[in-house]
């Protein structure tokens, strides 16, 4: 079974273009597998296929504490143990907070009297619907939870390697962020011809380079007088940049309809089918120069 690369897309704040690029790529191939991680506002299935609200896969659940009254002595064990600061002690009795606990599970384990166990809640949902030629999957975390990385863990647990891998990954520089691109082969920056992308650009750079994270840009929104600002900076910084999207009434109109502009405007499959032969390339050049 030959093995094909995960690809993660990315970009420096929400709006850019990162969802365009991931959708329209994931429908110009075969044989792809499309992950939405971007678990705090998941919307590629609006392109996609809108009625996946309706499929709800599996839970994705997560440990609670829970203190036992009758049992605990107060001995403050479990509250100083925890860094967090989701157990409090009020009185006699230990509170616990849900929405900062990061169920480690080191208070059940410092407890000499054996007083807490462990309640699972659920913390988000996977989805998932299988089109023709696209296997779609959606992480969703839960309205009012904080902790996105499980969901986005579980959601990677479903990469079939045989397959063409695109992640939509969350936008900035969270841990969200890198835990949806960790250990993918690849990594593209969507980015915008503004003071705003710019920055916004830099920031991204600046991680993706100390995790190690081989990557590439793609300008969306495209104009020919301010191209020039993420241009100069990435011929700079030796970023090579594979692809221009332009700003298009055309591409805008499609979008805010729910429609995917690759099928219905010409040229546009053959391009996204050069630009995954582009990252191809890239990959391969960085896994050579880093394996010599």
């Amino acid at each position: 079974m030959n093995k094909e690369i995960s690809l993660s897309i990315l970009s420096g704040k929400g709006g850019t273009g990162k969802t365009t690029l991931a959708v329209n790529l994931a429908l110009a191939l075969e044989n792809v597998q499309l992950l939405d991680a971007d678990v705090e506002e998941p919307n590629d299935y609006i392109f996609i296929s809108p009625e996946i609200e309706k499929r709800e896969v599996e839970s994705v659940m997560r440990l609670i504490p829970e203190v036992n009254d009758d049992l605990c002595t107060a001995c403050r064990k479990c509250v100083d143990f925890c860094e967090y600061n989701a157990l409090a002690m009020m009185l006699d009795n230990v509170l616990v907070f849900e929405e900062v606990c990061h169920s480690c599970g080191g208070c059940k384990i410092v407890c000499p009297e054996n007083a807490i166990t462990e309640k699972e809640k659920e913390l988000g949902k996977i989805r998932h619907h299988q089109l023709d030629n696209l296997d779609f999957w959606q992480g969703e975390l839960n309205t009012g939870e904080e902790k996105a990385v499980p969901v986005i863990e579980k959601l990677k647990s479903k990469i079939d390697h045989s397959k063409k891998t695109i992640i939509d990954s969350p936008p900035g520089t969270t841990c969200p962020t890198i835990e949806a691109i960790t250990d993918t082969n690849f990594t593209v920056v969507v980015t915008e011809p503004s003071a705003f992308g710019l920055h916004d650009l830099k920031m991204v750079v600046e991680m993706l380079k100390q995790i190690d994270q081989p990557f590439a840009v793609i300008i969306n929104r495209a104009e020919a007088d301010s191209d020039y600002l993420i241009e100069k900076y990435c011929q700079q910084k030796e970023i090579k940049v594979l692809l221009k999207i332009p700003f298009s009434r055309k591409i805008a109109e499609l979008y805010s309809n729910g429609i995917p502009f690759v099928n219905q405007i010409e040229g546009w499959e053959s391009k996204f089918k050069g630009l995954y032969q582009k990252i191809l390339e890239e990959a391969g050049k960085y896994e050579r120069n880093n394996s010599n």
